[in-house]
């Protein structure tokens, strides 16, 4: 499977140009923007599994850890052709065996998107997405379902067309600012798309997650789809697992389900061509 992805990857970049489609349900962002005075909600829920040493105590083996965001809300809103203003927060669900449940608001992010170059609708198109972290309610923290402080993420995003493969490339960093006990993290994404039909959409990506010093080290793998159900309203999931074995540390488990929901101006739906 890791092999078909990167020759999928590899085929794309050599048959001609690329453009990038992502965004949820996936991991890895586009430089698309909703658009002038237009709204953007999505919903969904995003569960990870994973086996954690950490959590099992002293002389215990690795433990299944359940962390889910349910909901997770990732609102976007467009200014002009290029501009868009993010505000993103889940409430997590956190299940460890032979521990009380916890739950409660984890860290919301807040940013503005700016897209910077397009060469054309199909060509290259380059935005760099600076974000907020925001520190974590006092009770999240304490259950460990939060980060206490504040981080700066820096991406950029790259994308273009080839042929009918969509393709999306971001890289970016975490940069802690009030937050002394929080490492530097960086991240990067490919993600790939093809329309099947107006309303069907296949996608997949490859993430990958890195904390100097610190865990996680994840790189993981997913697919899924976009459905048009009816004009503005969108259904979104995907699936997939990390690359390394399940008692790595890494999540053996990862998928989100959802909805997109766009609106104009005057707070009707409406359809969005790709």
């Amino acid at each position: 499977m890791t092999r078909g992805l990167l020759f999928l990857v590899l085929a794309s970049f050599l048959a001609g140009p690329v453009f990038a489609q992502g965004g949820p349900p996936l991991l890895t962002t586009d430089p698309d923007t909703p658009g002038p005075q237009t709204l953007e909600l999505n919903i969904g829920v995003l569960p990870v599994l994973r086996h954690d040493s950490s959590s099992g105590g002293p002389g215990k083996g690795p433990v299944q850890v359940s962390n889910v965001q349910a909901p997770q809300f990732d609102l976007n809103y467009g200014i002009g052709d290029r501009i868009q203003l993010t505000y993103e927060v889940p409430f997590v669900w956190q299940s460890v065996p032979n521990q009380p449940n916890v739950t409660g608001w984890s860290n919301g992010f807040v940013g503005v998107k700016w897209r910077f170059y397009e060469q054309s609708e199909d060509g290259w198109k380059v935005s760099v997405f600076p974000q907020l972290q925001t520190d974590g309610p006092d009770g999240a923290v304490g259950k460990g379902i939060a980060e206490t402080g504040v981080r700066m993420l820096l991406p950029v995003e790259i994308s273009r067309k080839v042929g009918p493969v969509r393709v999306n490339f971001e890289a970016g960093y975490y940069i802690p600012i009030r937050s002394p006990h929080t490492h530097y993290e960086r991240f990067f994404g490919l993600a790939f798309s093809h329309e099947f039909t107006r309303r069907f959409e296949a996608i997949g990506e490859v993430f990958n997650d890195y904390v100097l010093g610190d865990q996680p080290k994840d790189t993981v793998f997913d697919a899924g789809f976009r459905y048009t159900m009816h004009r503005s309203f969108i259904l979104l999931f995907m699936a997939g697992r990390s690359f390394s074995s399940n008692n790595s540390g890494q999540p053996y488990f990862l998928s989100y389900a959802g909805v997109q929901i766009l609106l104009d101006r005057n707070g009707r739906s409406f359809h969005v061509e790709h």
